[in-house]
């Protein structure tokens, strides 16, 4: 018999009691009916809490980095070791770290962190397969919503690392780095590390996005790249002053 579960904020919901959608399914779907003009007044209060309850767990966290990566990494991977010393880095140098809180890269970061008695947060999502926070999660919290869960991580960390991953962590290093281009938020280090995992993409923004006009010079100065733990947290911890782009300039 398979056995399924579903984390939806603070309830798990297991084998038949495991909803097909998400609720950001539900909020982004485009139905032909009125029904939701009565339905989504209503999820607004369900996102406010998710909110406040973010904020209120974190408001005293401290400095803290966000480290992104793949959810798959295996533990035997050199990239989860990697990530285990970087998450012991950062607790050793008096940071919290911030992950997505699932398998893979995430774990190997709160693990070190929390091996090295540092603050270890999990910022978990429901999704439509089985996932729930890792056991070195020292503080966690389950989000709905996608964009609620991506305010907490720009809000409460003082920089990123973002090790390899997939569209997830695609998504999260453009996020930052579109905020810092944009100066919607303060210039903050972003550190990529394995630059043989990293190079295409950096080779691509220079010799295709840079070339044809998209992004200013300056802007692949925002990022990083290392492949040595130690020196991961040292730069995330110790940025270099950022470069600060012009208004009006492209971004990314």
């Amino acid at each position: 018999m398979s056995r399924r579960m579903r984390t939806q904020g603070s309830v798990i919901r297991r084998n038949e009691q495991a909803e097909q959608a998400t609720l950001d399914e539900w909020l982004l779907a485009n139905r032909g009916d009125t029904e939701w003009t009565h339905d989504d007044p209503w999820r607004v209060m369900r996102i406010q809490a998710e909110f406040v309850d973010g904020f209120g767990t974190l408001a005293d966290l401290g400095p803290a980095v966000g480290v992104f990566g793949s959810a798959r990494t295996p533990r035997k991977h050199p990239l989860y070791t990697a990530a285990t010393e970087i998450g012991r880095g950062l607790a050793e140098a008096g940071y919290a770290t911030i992950t997505g809180g699932g398998p893979g890269i995430m774990e190997a970061v709160n693990k070190g962190a929390l091996q090295a008695g540092g603050v270890s947060v999990g910022l978990g999502i429901e999704l439509p397969f089985e996932q729930s926070l890792n056991k070195y999660v020292s503080l966690g919290i389950n989000f709905r919503y996608f964009f609620a869960r991506k305010v907490m991580f720009l809000k409460y960390s003082q920089g990123f690392v973002v090790m390899p991953g997939g569209f997830g962590t695609f998504d999260e290093l453009y996020e930052a780095l579109t905020l810092v281009q944009t100066r919607k938020v303060k210039s903050f280090p972003v550190v990529l590390f394995g630059s043989q995992f990293w190079g295409g993409l950096l080779d691509w923004l220079r010799e295709s996005t840079l070339a044809d006009g998209y992004i200013a010079a300056k802007d692949l100065d925002l990022v990083q790249v290392t492949d040595d733990p130690a020196e991961a947290v040292r730069l995330v911890t110790n940025p270099r002053p950022g470069p600060v782009p012009a208004a009006g300039e492209q971004g990314f």
